[in-house]
């Protein structure tokens, strides 16, 4: 097994990307003085709901992604999930603040979380195939 080091470096790039989205998150709070929960502000929940869906589904793909890439995956697909996560992380959050309905609001939060799941669930299939 050797270090994930591609994961790793995504892994941080993600990280950051989360500070972002909690800084943001801290702001809405400021801003509509909130301390707890959302208050009942639309803007807020929104936001609270990005952090969220973040912390909820990026652990765990980079999480089977690092395992691919230790156990000595393809670089290729290793770097390829990586990319395709990053993207969608950063789609997502401007899909939850289109309009509803609006074809932004399909597309980069629809688009943002396919991605997503679709990552998950290639990096956990070719987990699968190289431990079988």
């Amino acid at each position: 097994m050797t270090f994930p080091a591609i994961t790793a470096f995504y892994a941080a790039l993600l990280a950051l990307l989360f500070v972002g989205l909690s800084g943001w998150v801290v702001a809405g709070r400021l801003s509509s003085d909130v301390l707890h929960g959302d208050g009942g502000d639309a803007e807020l929940q929104k936001r609270i709901r990005c952090q969220g869906n973040f912390a909820e589904y990026v652990p765990f793909a980079l999480l089977l992604i690092a395992l691919l890439e230790a156990s000595g995956g393809s670089l290729a697909l290793v770097r390829g999930l990586l990319v395709v996560l990053l993207l969608a992380r950063l789609l997502h959050p401007v899909g939850m603040l289109a309009p509803k309905n609006a074809p932004r609001q399909f597309a980069c939060r629809g688009g943002g979380i396919i991605a997503t799941f679709g990552v998950t669930a290639v990096a956990a299939l070719a987990l699968l195939v190289r431990t079988a």
